[in-house]
């Protein structure tokens, strides 16, 4: 018999090749889920399933998770996602975690309207189409369900060089807090979870000077690993969380 805070639940995460999102499938299947693994880039998310198989070994039926190739930033393909998902598992997953999420740093007054634009389009929007179609089909079935939605500790104090990205996460909070208002009388629930500096491809790009000034304004003295990320998610995702929605958890040592 499956076991876990999760047990029994059907999970979609995007972003789920890589970093909090592969580390989420992960912490979701060993606690009990079915898990869809959601990326544009297929290769990473089937590659997501086959790793969190093997680490979930004894949790779990390999066999029941899936990968699924999706653009979060494009309608139809989050309506597409939805469909294959109801044909699949003939219900709608009662968990979802968008961890899709882009940088295209740069200064302001360097920064193209393109890479504005796109960073605006995968974070906010992509958050925005794939919280609405999903929480459509739970609430279509009478489904009780949890929404976790990746912010960023950069979206409440900013950062130099992401004024793309930091708005973008900022919008994700007001977004979180108006859904969560609306999907109550669904019984669906509705949180964010804003990482601070983690150990994710997102910022191997950082320089290593800047690594080192930015973990020495970390009380706790390290970056966070994307598995102490995933664990929140899981927390929000569960009935542990029953009376919290609406929220916005910071994750961050300290920052």
């Amino acid at each position: 018999m499956v076991s876990g805070i999760v047990a029994g639940r059907l999970a979609i995460v995007t972003g789920a090749g890589s970093g909090i999102g592969r580390a989420t499938c992960q912490v979701l299947s060993r606690e009990g889920a079915t898990v869809i693994a959601a990326d544009k880039n297929y290769a990473a998310a089937e590659q997501t399933i086959k790793s969190h198989a093997a680490l979930a070994s004894g949790f779990n039926d390999a066999g029941d998770h899936s990968a699924l190739e999706l653009d979060v930033s494009d309608s139809k393909s989050v309506k597409h996602a939805v469909q294959k998902t109801l044909e699949q598992y003939k219900a709608p997953p009662t968990i979802v975690v968008n961890c899709a999420g882009i940088t295209r740093d740069n200064w302001l007054l360097k920064l193209s309207e393109e890479d504005y634009s796109r960073v605006q389009d995968v974070n906010l929007k992509g958050t925005f189409l794939v919280m609405q179609a999903f929480a459509q089909a739970m609430a279509d079935k009478g489904k009780p369900g949890s929404i976790v939605n990746i912010s960023s500790i950069v979206a409440k104090y900013g950062n130099i060089g992401q004024t793309n990205y930091a708005s973008s996460k900022a919008g994700v909070i007001a977004m979180t807090q108006s859904a969560a208002k609306e999907l109550g009388k669904f019984n669906i629930r509705v949180n964010a979870v804003l990482p601070g500096f983690t150990e994710t491809p997102i910022v191997e790009t950082v320089p290593e000077k800047v690594m080192h000034q930015m973990i020495k304004m970390i009380p706790l003295g390290r970056m966070g690993q994307p598995s102490e990320i995933a664990e929140v998610i899981t927390f929000l995702s569960s009935d542990k969380s029953s009376f919290v929605t609406g929220a916005a958890v910071d994750v961050t040592g300290g920052f």
